[in-house]
């Protein structure tokens, strides 16, 4: 029958539910242990999917956050307007402490795999390509305001729902915690 579940299906999603207690028992275990600043060599890690924003000191876990994405959050940014998160590989170029979103970190969007794809697409010029090219070559911020989008960011007000124009949204005392661990020019990897 069509409406029965199998076996098969049922397993999946005991896996999924044990899976999803796991990630919040570990999230418990590592967000309570004391945070040592400075952090050396952080870098960040969101998983779209999973509404998580993993923060690490070299190799090591230290805080794990959940987040709210832009209200289109399945797949990468494309276009200004479009509403989605970005995927690939960035740096944080600005941290903002008079934001409109209580705090907020810069993301290096558009990088290059995206000037490539907005100059095939003829969304951008090759000025425009050159200019963000450049900007990542001096982990700068690249050109905010081309057809791409820009004003990407990881800030507060709330993780509760995808609600934001692209950017990562954190709860204001996650934003305070990661605004104070990291530094301009942490790397930033956001993966689907």
């Amino acid at each position: 029958m069509a409406c029965a579940k199998s076996t098969s299906e049922t397993s999946l999603q005991a896996t999924s539910v044990q899976a999803q207690s796991a990630t919040m028992n570990q999230q418990s275990e590592v967000n309570n242990a004391p945070l040592k600043l400075p952090l050396v060599n952080p870098h960040i890690i969101l998983s779209k999917s999973n509404r998580q924003l993993a923060l690490y000191e070299h190799d090591k876990l230290v805080r794990l956050y959940r987040v709210g994405l832009g209200f289109n959050p399945t797949g990468d940014k494309v276009k200004q307007g479009d509403g989605a998160t970005p995927e690939g590989e960035f740096y944080i170029f600005t941290k903002n402490n008079k934001s409109a979103y209580y705090l907020s970190l810069g993301i290096s969007y558009p990088n290059i795999e995206d000037a490539e794809r907005g100059l095939r697409a003829k969304l951008i010029t090759p000025a425009q390509h050159a200019k963000i090219l450049s900007a990542i070559k001096r982990r700068t911020a690249p050109p905010q305001d081309t057809a791409l989008g820009g004003q990407i960011y990881i800030h507060g007000r709330g993780s509760n729902r995808d609600w934001t124009w692209g950017c990562v949204a954190l709860d204001d005392a996650d934003i305070k915690e990661l605004f104070d661990s990291i530094s301009v020019n942490t790397k930033v990897t956001i993966n689907p």
